[in-house]
């Protein structure tokens, strides 16, 4: 079958790759019915993270189950399933108290860019709906797998409760997402910090109150004008960037909370500067196993619609195109149809 390959920074490929197949008797495979490309793709395609290998991409999937292993108890073939790019047995204790992301099996997702995909830990995984979705419901399906779940997880590390006032730093797909989710938590404030015009729109849309548009000092100066000189009472990092964390740090008040799912690159703490600054922070990679009931369930009802966040839509053949327009800021999140 055809695949999205990264050979080397900037060299994305989709030529011929192996068909899936059952290794472990906890695999499942399933048939995509779409795909996208992830923000943190691009690190290893700027060359900001070692890549030892051509690798086949892509760890955000939906798709209809067509074979299982034998020790496979929840999932059967047939079934639309939507999963997690951490991969986890969701029975282990860190899975029991909702840290799937830290499982004791704990798997990375790869090779999800192409029109087949083998999934371990399929128990553990996948979460499948009653019914088959229709097709205008795939965009949202598709994005609860891991941008809406990061977006949900940094508000739910942040403590986003009703009616507080929450800064999210990032205008990316995970950032929109994050606006969304503090939305849906009842934030009574929502600053988005943004300096793009569409990205602006869609932050609108998906709930924010206020939007920023300057950054690093001139940036945390305006928040806290809008606050009184307070703060945040929770802050959303969505980027991984010793400039967004500082923005973060700076803009959430003494007692709020950080909730931090950027992969951080390059990003240090000063001691004194913690010690006093007085702030809770909790992030890392997203449990989205713990969300993707609730979340499928919100986007089956048509509560929410994350989708909204894939602005561009390609075939998978060209996949080279999709991670340019990301790269270049001309596309928020790339949706793969194979």
């Amino acid at each position: 079958m055809l695949g999205a390959v990264l050979h080397k920074a900037g060299d994305i490929r989709c030529e011929q790759v192996d068909d899936p197949k059952i290794l472990k008797p906890t695999d499942a495979i399933i048939k995509l019915s779409a795909s996208c490309i992830c923000g943190s793709d691009l690190w290893p395609y700027r060359g900001l993270q070692p890549l030892g290998e051509p690798t086949h991409m892509g760890h955000e999937y939906c798709g209809v189950v067509v074979e299982v292993g034998s020790e496979v108890r929840t999932i059967r073939p047939g079934q639309f399933v939507v999963g997690s790019f951490c991969l986890s047995d969701n029975t282990c204790p860190h899975c029991r108290y909702g840290f799937q992301s830290s499982c004791v099996q704990r798997e990375f997702m790869l090779g999800a860019q192409a029109p087949y995909a083998r999934v371990p830990l399929a128990d553990g995984t996948l979460v499948a709906t009653e019914e088959m979705p229709s097709d205008d419901l795939v965009p949202h399906m598709l994005a609860v797998s891991d941008v809406l779940g990061t977006g949900w997880y940094a508000a739910d590390a942040a403590q986003v409760k009703p009616g507080s006032t929450v800064v999210v730093v990032g205008d990316g797909a995970v950032g929109l997402m994050g606006v969304l989710a503090a939305r849906e938590m009842g934030a009574g404030r929502i600053i988005a910090m943004s300096r793009h015009e569409t990205r602006q729109k869609l932050a609108r849309e998906f709930g924010a109150t206020d939007i920023v548009s300057e950054r690093a000092e001139e940036g945390v100066r305006r928040i806290l004008d809008m606050t009184d000189g307070v703060g945040a009472d929770s802050v959303l990092e969505c980027v991984g960037t010793m400039e967004s964390m500082d923005q973060a740090l700076a803009v959430s008040r003494p007692g709020g909370t950080i909730g931090y799912v950027g992969v951080p690159h390059d990003v240090s703490f000063e001691g004194q500067r913690l010690f006093f600054g007085q702030r809770r922070m909790l992030g890392g990679p997203a449990p989205v196993r713990r969300f993707l009931p609730d979340l499928m369930d919100r986007v089956l009802k048509g509560l929410i619609q994350p989708g909204k966040v894939f602005d561009l839509e390609l075939p998978l053949a060209q996949v080279a195109e999709g991670y340019k327009a990301m790269d270049e800021r001309r596309a928020v999140k790339v949706m793969l149809r194979v």
